[in-house]
């Protein structure tokens, strides 16, 4: 898969991954609690997952908010920090 579509899947799975826990990244970014950059190293870690298609299919099971990522996401403590409302 070119470069390209692999950022992009992998930032998909970011975000879904965020939604399914109750989170809004881009608010998270407004609201001065996650910076960009961060933002970005989150999908450069998601795209060195070996198996994408499990978070796939973990994502695709969530009904409702999920009370934490799955301990294979490789943003699982970075999410958690969001949750708790830090700064990351």
């Amino acid at each position: 898969m070119p470069a390209n579509l692999t950022y992009k899947r992998h930032a998909d799975l970011v975000d879904r991954m965020a939604n399914a826990l109750g989170l809004d990244l881009e608010e998270k970014i407004m609201e001065g609690k996650l910076e960009i950059d961060t933002l970005g190293d989150a999908v450069l870690r998601c795209t060195g997952c070996t198996d994408p298609t499990a978070c796939e299919g973990w994502l695709a099971t969530v009904e409702g908010v999920a009370p934490e990522a799955p301990g294979m996401c490789r943003n699982v403590d970075l999410f958690e920090l969001l949750k708790q409302g830090k700064h990351v």
